[in-house]
């Protein structure tokens, strides 16, 4: 992966905490005027307008993506014995959580077009034991939530949404985190929402849900006690530091992903028609790209490419989760569109502030390196 300062990063936080320097500057000092670091006035605030800003009328903020997901499936009572549907093609995190609450992850496939979930998948996966589908909305697009939501309520199983990666991408109407039971979200700092390390939420509409992860994540507090444990919980838990700079950035939130749909639209009308392929949008769907993801035939000599002319990119990911080693005794047979993905696949620059000219850098480099490769292999 390039890191170089000199060219094209592959992401800048830099020019997007410009921005708002004057405004995380006040969060920070009101935040530590205060002294008060955990829970407290600004977790609250900040979980008010995020749950809003979903359509859900909770959040829960929690310390990492990856809690996010385990605390769902703790508080549904989902744990061994249970079968919980998961993509193959997703970060780890997703399977981690399934793992450690002692539940079984069957993995499926995706779709060629978009690498998302299908309803077909989901369908063909349940069985007896099955408790819950983890949807991921990878790379910041949703997959067809109408289809997939029929299946899981015909099923009787939990919908679980893992937006980590789709802050304000939409289906339809209705944003990412307003669909399932309940959905897990990360701020890590290079989300569309980052936060200045870890941090996590979740949405949900479930009011005693909410209750039971509050516990959970508290260290099995019985709420509104501070001696009282009624479960063995764990300590998950949003620092005020932190929502105090989201909430500041939730306000930017759409404007940023807005300048990722821009920036997204002119790599398609570069590479329209080039060996390198990008993902399908479904026009019912408002994607936030988080990632802008390109397919090429020879990864090798388009990455040589970027790094030679100081073009920064990542793997997202090249190794599916199915074939990792402690995940792979639950693969039952392969998942071919995920692994033939995970050897074409190359995230490019992405971030609200690339201008015109940096796409246009980035693709003249790209069409280049892999039309040079598919020429040389004689094709």
């Amino acid at each position: 992966m390039n890191h170089s300062t000199d060219g094209i990063p592959f992401l800048d936080l830099a020019a997007q905490h410009g921005e708002i320097a004057n405004q995380l500057d006040e969060a920070w000092a009101k935040v530590t005027s205060t002294n008060g670091f955990i829970g407290g006035p600004y977790v609250a605030a900040f979980e008010a307008d995020y749950a809003r800003y979903c359509g859900t009328s909770d959040c829960v903020g929690v310390a990492n993506g990856t809690d996010a997901i385990e605390l769902i499936l703790r508080g549904l009572g989902i744990g061994p014995g249970d079968e919980v549907i998961v993509p193959a093609n997703t970060f780890v995190a997703t399977i981690e959580a399934v793992v450690e609450v002692g539940a079984t992850p069957v993995f499926v496939d995706v779709a060629d077009d978009v690498l998302l979930v299908t309803a077909a998948h989901i369908e063909a996966a349940i069985t007896p034991r099955t408790a819950a589908a983890i949807i991921v909305h990878l790379y910041g697009q949703m997959p067809d939530m109408d289809a997939i939501g029929e299946v899981t309520r015909k099923a009787g199983i939990a919908l679980i949404e893992d937006a980590a990666q789709a802050h304000g991408a939409r289906w339809r109407d209705r944003r990412a985190g307003s669909f399932g039971h309940a959905a897990a979200f990360s701020f890590y700092p290079g989300k569309n929402l980052g936060a200045f390390g870890d941090a996590g939420a979740i949405t949900t509409n479930d009011a005693a849900l909410v209750r039971r992860i509050r516990s959970y994540g508290d260290h099995g507090r019985v709420l509104g006690t501070k001696h009282e444990h009624g479960v063995s919980g764990r300590n998950s838990r949003l620092d005020a530091l932190q929502a105090a700079i989201l909430s500041v950035k939730l306000e930017r939130l759409d404007a940023w992903n807005a300048a990722r749909r821009a920036a997204a639209a002119y790599y398609r009308d570069l590479l329209e028609g080039t060996d390198c392929r990008v993902l399908a949008a479904d026009p019912r769907g408002t994607p936030v790209y988080h990632l802008e993801i390109v397919r090429v035939a020879d990864r090798e000599a388009v990455t040589n490419a970027l790094d030679a002319h100081g073009i920064g990119w990542g793997l997202h990911y090249p190794i599916p989760c199915h074939q990792q080693d402690p995940f792979t005794r639950f693969a039952h047979g392969p998942c071919i569109v995920t692994e033939q993905a995970a050897r074409e696949i190359v995230s490019v620059p992405m971030f609200p502030t690339i201008t015109r000219r940096e796409v246009e850098r980035v693709c003249e480099i790209l069409v280049a390196a892999a039309q040079g490769s598919t020429s040389g292999t004689g094709s």
